[in-house]
């Protein structure tokens, strides 16, 4: 099944390391980080996790429930967690989807034969509190991911929806947003009574609180 950005993510009833959830139900409401791992007890996904649990604040404050998945059990996971939080000096919270038979990872297109035949690569799902699907990235299995690119797409997607605004290249909250083509300039300066700029027709920047 291949998922697409503004596709409805599919629910599921799974058991996790905080006990059984329904996707829907238990992000509903909130923004769901939805990261897939090879397996457990392997070297970068014990770095990820742990990243995962340090930045618990950061994803929180943007109202942002992460949900792992390793296509291993329950009580594998438990006791992975134990080294995740020895190694990486953290105490991890959120749920761990467990996916021995492969079902999630499969409807979620997490298994890349080319990589492995029973281990999930590096997927990222960005789900919104609406349950679409707003930004997807997959890793090969031995590149970790980079984090503050994920807190960064998060906040680009709300601001976004906040103002009905793009955000350009590198961007980061503070900095100038774009006004898209689709707005025209009398609408603009209604939306945008701060003013902006013009480059060109096309490309138009303009500041908005709270970025």
């Amino acid at each position: 099944m291949t998922l697409r950005i503004g596709d409805t993510a599919p629910d599921f009833e799974v058991d996790t390391t905080t006990g059984q959830i329904s996707l829907h139900a238990w992000g509903k409401g909130s923004w769901v980080f939805f990261f897939s791992h090879p397996a457990d007890f392997t070297p970068v996904c014990t770095t990820e996790m742990g990243r995962t649990a340090q930045l618990a604040a950061e994803f929180e404050k943007r109202n942002v429930k992460p949900l792992g998945l390793s296509t291993d059990t329950v009580e594998e996971h438990l006791k992975w967690v134990g080294d995740v939080n020895e190694t990486q000096n953290t105490t991890l919270t959120f749920p761990i989807v467990a996916d021995p038979d492969l079902k999630i990872s499969q409807l979620y297109d997490m298994i890349h034969p080319a990589q492995s035949s029973n281990q999930a690569v590096r997927s990222v799902f960005i789900i919104d509190p609406e349950h679409k699907i707003r930004l997807t990235m997959t890793y090969p299995m031995n590149v970790g991911r980079n984090f503050d690119e994920i807190l960064r797409v998060i906040d680009a997607l709300q601001t976004g929806d906040r103002h009905g605004i793009a955000t350009p290249a590198d961007w980061l909250p503070g900095n100038r947003v774009i006004i898209p083509p689709s707005v025209k300039d009398d609408e603009a300066r209604a939306r945008f009574p701060q003013g902006f700029e013009t480059i060109k027709p096309y490309l138009r920047y303009t500041d908005v609180t709270g970025a």
